[in-house]
């Protein structure tokens, strides 16, 4: 075998002989911590390994820890790293903790980052207050007026109730009840408008950041805006649907008459019908009464004559069409 080819097939080897070793023995991870003060074996790393652990990702937070004096131990690391936490952000939260003088033990720190919230930013807001800004909240006094209040409100955390606690959600919508409250027990928008820190005082008296994983510092309103006047608008509706109601009784009414008098309408036709079927009934009683002998003929004429009398009378005392306009004619040709 040529030589070139045997020195190229012993470099690849070593190669993957020194890549396998350094995987498993992370030498210059473990140099790095024996010159910063962190006492790890290598040993150490190795069991990390096997415990699908990143060497890294627990070494290099010690070494922060350990430089901050922080007192940690590779076992807690290791642990918290298992159980899915972010080890570098609890080590920084610590840090960060430290240098602002405010009580954070590993433990606790540990629990929130498990818990799901960010404990790196809870001790920065715990510093540095954060200022949350709510929606424009709509309220109406008591004579009608919408008042449009949007307000700051700021924040600093709690790490006490972190675990626990409620969020950003719920100081908003307690700050908007307050908000609402309050313009609602106003005699006049006026009052609101004149005076915006009567919100604040009243809202801030309620201690709306019981329970909750801050500490209200201060609730400032940014904006009061004049909406509209819902008392008015209410009272037309009101007077609309008044009116609809009285349209719709007297339609009621209207058609019940119309009912009643189609209902009179038809006891008159009635009415005809059976004076109609009476009168049918007189030939009849005439005819019995000549069969039977209680009338004569003669009585039965004279009768008739009578009636004809009376229809003659009758057509004689009524004026006949076009009488009236012929007689004034004539008396003006008289004249």
């Amino acid at each position: 075998m040529d030589p070139m080819i045997t020195i190229l097939l012993i470099a690849v080897l070593a190669i993957i002989v020194l890549s396998v070793f350094f995987s498993f023995f992370p030498v210059m991870l473990w140099i790095s911590a024996i010159a910063s003060g962190v006492r790890v074996g290598i040993i150490t790393l190795v069991a990390m390994r096997l415990r699908r652990v990143t060497p890294s990702r627990i070494v290099n937070p010690l070494i922060k820890a350990t430089k901050a004096g922080l007192g940690l131990n590779i076992n807690q690391l290791e642990s918290h790293f298992l159980a899915g936490g972010n080890v570098d952000r609890v080590v920084n939260a610590l840090i960060a903790a430290q240098r602002a003088n405010i009580p954070l033990e590993f433990e606790r720190a540990a629990a929130i980052d498990l818990a799901g919230r960010d404990v790196l930013q809870a001790v920065q807001m715990s510093v540095n207050p954060r200022v949350i800004e709510t929606p424009i909240v709509s309220a109406v006094a008591k004579d009608g007026i919408e008042v449009k209040v949007r307000a700051r409100v700021t924040v600093r955390a709690n790490i006490d109730r972190l675990v626990g606690g409620a969020g950003e959600e719920t100081i908003i919508a307690r700050v908007g009840e307050g908000i609402v409250s309050t313009n609602g027990s106003s005699n006049s928008h006026k009052d609101v408008l004149e005076n915006p820190d009567l919100i604040s005082r009243t809202v801030l008296s309620k201690g709306l950041d019981a329970g909750t994983a801050f500490e209200i510092l201060s609730i400032d309103i940014a904006d009061v805006d004049v909406g509209k006047n819902i008392g008015a608008f209410l009272q037309t509706e009101q007077a609309e649907a008044d009116k609809r109601i009285a349209q719709a009784k007297a339609e009621e009414r209207r058609a019940m008459a119309v009912a009643q008098e189609q209902e009179m309408k038809a006891r008159v036709v009635e009415m005809r019908a059976r004076v109609v079927e009476s009168e049918s009934q007189v030939p009849l009683a005439m005819s019995e009464a000549l069969r039977s002998g209680k009338i004569g003929v003669m009585d039965y004429m004279n009768l008739k004559n009578i009636e004809a009398d009376t229809q003659m009378r009758n057509t004689l005392g009524k004026p006949a069409e076009g009488s009236n306009s012929s007689d004034q004619g004539d008396s003006k040709n008289g004249r």
